[in-house]
């Protein structure tokens, strides 16, 4: 039963009380980069998923096999060979996205989350944990990648997913979108504003 629970803990964490964008403050680089649309940053979210359940379970593998002195350098090999993976998949078959996420695709490879995740975790424990732990902090990385896609897409474009939401008649009468959203700075700021409100649900995250 305790095995469950922390299995539990591992995997629901990030979504909230842990989450690696607004609370370990990680991977907020492509949180700026791919969100003006509300699409690439889903491709790029899942891409993310991916590549960090996959890498985990590899490396919680082969760790007692890894001398320590280049644990980073396998570390990277692992995930850099996952990441030309999906690279390739999404060139093939969403290659518009892939244009729009660029080169931020290749920079999973280095992002904050995936390296902090092998090295605290994978390194650690067995590969089921580790999966869930990859999985957990992918879609809690994601979220917040939804949720700033969405905003900015909306208030700076008028669209989701690339289709009209704001009717017509609202331009007709002077709507105007706000076309810093599509501007990095303001996904910085978006980000704050999560940070916020989570910090005002989240009592215990609160400094004195």
């Amino acid at each position: 039963m305790a095995e469950k629970v922390n299995n539990k803990s591992v995997f629901f964490n990030p979504f909230s009380k842990n989450n690696p964008v607004i609370v370990q403050v990680l991977g907020i680089c492509s949180v700026l980069a791919v969100t003006a649309k509300l699409e690439p940053a889903i491709v790029m979210g899942i891409s993310v998923i991916a590549v960090l359940a996959f890498s985990n379970v590899i490396i919680s593998l082969i760790r007692n096999t890894i001398p320590t002195n280049i644990r980073i350098i396998v570390q990277l090999v692992v995930v850099a060979g996952l990441v030309v993976i999906v690279d390739q998949l999404l060139k093939a078959y969403t290659y518009d996205v892939s244009k729009q996420l660029s080169v931020f695709i290749g920079l999973i490879i280095t992002n904050c989350i995936l390296m902090g995740r092998l090295e605290a975790f994978a390194m650690a424990n067995k590969p089921w944990p580790s999966f869930l732990d990859g999985i957990g902090n992918g879609i809690g990385y994601t979220i917040i990648l939804v949720i700033v896609g969405f905003f900015r897409e909306l208030l700076g474009s008028g669209t989701l997913l690339g289709y009209q939401v704001v009717p017509q008649w609202c331009y007709e009468h002077g709507y105007v979108n706000n076309g810093l959203m599509i501007l990095p700075p303001m996904a910085l700021i978006v980000v704050a504003c999560i940070i916020w409100v989570h910090r005002l649900c989240n009592k215990d995250l609160q400094e004195d």
